[in-house]
């Protein structure tokens, strides 16, 4: 089969990023599952490359047809927007910013063009993008601006568990006043169509309850009563869900494959079940948007940044996911 093309852009360069894209590309894991594009800046990829201790060259190219695609090969769109005399690893920097941005936008641009076919982003950091006058607080939010989408939805996937999330940064307070049955019935629609874009066609929802054994009737508060309204109108609709199922259980069923997603209510709810089962292969994946993008679920580390310790299993994974539903994506 027809490897596809996927973009990934170096995320800060003053974190794990570079490191974890020059060991992901040495790999031969990576290059079984795609035709990898990197976005980034070739001085730090160079250093990358030397504080890794691997046999890789940076090929440069301006057209992902002009790439050499294997192990030994790190096929670079070059922004050249990284003055090294000023770099420095672990700090936070209005350059790295302002350059890890750059590279999101590049890629996306690449994405929209069609030139490939899907995005897997490393890590940024969001006191980087401040101080580099970027006005936005993260890549979901960069990414809603560039594509025109509203409101994209975040899928996290680890082996079997696909989990998606009613709310993402906010209060715990605020997440439970996000629990309306409009909000809820919002959200299974746009969970369902994901699925499709995904190639799950007639896929199996799981809702999660919010309270404890899903409020026991009202004993332990009565948000549950919202979701069931919820899901009794998606199943008019023809979706096939249920719940709500008490959270201490329903994500080790999803494992299991019982139901082709898990609707998670709020952050850490899913967040833990996911992390437990692999902290390093817990991927994102944004979706409503016109292309598809994955994403490591890990920050900077600038603790160990330019170190040689940082283990690039979550990239892989990334780039593995966005490999495998490219070419289903929006079929």
């Amino acid at each position: 089969m027809k490897k596809p093309f996927i973009g990934v852009p170096i995320g800060d360069p003053a974190g794990i990023g570079p490191e974890i894209v020059v060991k992901s590309i040495a790999g031969e894991d990576t290059n079984s599952y795609a035709n990898t594009v990197i976005f980034g800046d070739k001085k730090v990829l160079e250093n990358a490359i030397k504080i890794c201790d691997l046999d890789l060259e940076i090929k440069v190219i301006e057209d992902v047809k002009d790439g050499v695609y294997n192990n030994k090969t790190l096929n670079l769109i070059d922004l050249d927007n990284i003055d090294m005399d000023k770099f420095e690893f672990g700090k936070v920097s209005g350059m790295c910013g302002k350059a890890s941005y750059e590279y999101v936008e590049k890629s996306v641009e690449f994405a929209l063009d069609k030139k490939i076919d899907a995005v897997a982003t490393t890590s940024i950091n969001k006191e980087a993008f401040k101080a580099g006058n970027v006005p936005y607080i993260g890549h979901t939010e960069v990414l809603e601006a560039l594509t025109n989408t509203h409101n994209p939805l975040t899928m996290f996937q680890v082996r079997d568990l696909r989990v998606f999330f009613l709310s993402r940064h906010v209060s715990l307070r605020k997440a439970c006043d996000l629990v309306t049955e409009e909000n809820m019935y919002d959200f299974i629609v746009r969970s369902k169509q994901s699925l499709d874009e995904l190639g799950i066609k007639n896929g199996k929802l799981a809702v999660a309850g919010l309270n404890p054994h899903c409020g026991e009737h009202g004993l332990f508060g009565n948000e549950e009563r919202y979701i069931e309204k919820a899901i009794e109108r998606a199943k008019t609709d023809g979706i096939d869900v249920i719940g709500p199922i008490g959270a201490d259980s329903v994500f080790f069923f999803g494992l299991q494959g019982k139901y082709d997603a898990v609707l998670s209510l709020y952050h850490d709810q899913g967040h833990i079940a996911t992390k437990t089962v692999d902290f390093h292969k817990t991927i994102s994946i944004t979706n409503n948007m016109p292309f598809l993008r994955t994403s490591v679920d890990h920050g900077t580390a600038f603790d160990i940044a330019g170190k040689n310790i940082a283990d690039e299993i979550s990239l892989v994974e990334a780039i593995r996911l966005a490999a495998e539903y490219a070419p289903k994506f929006g079929k």
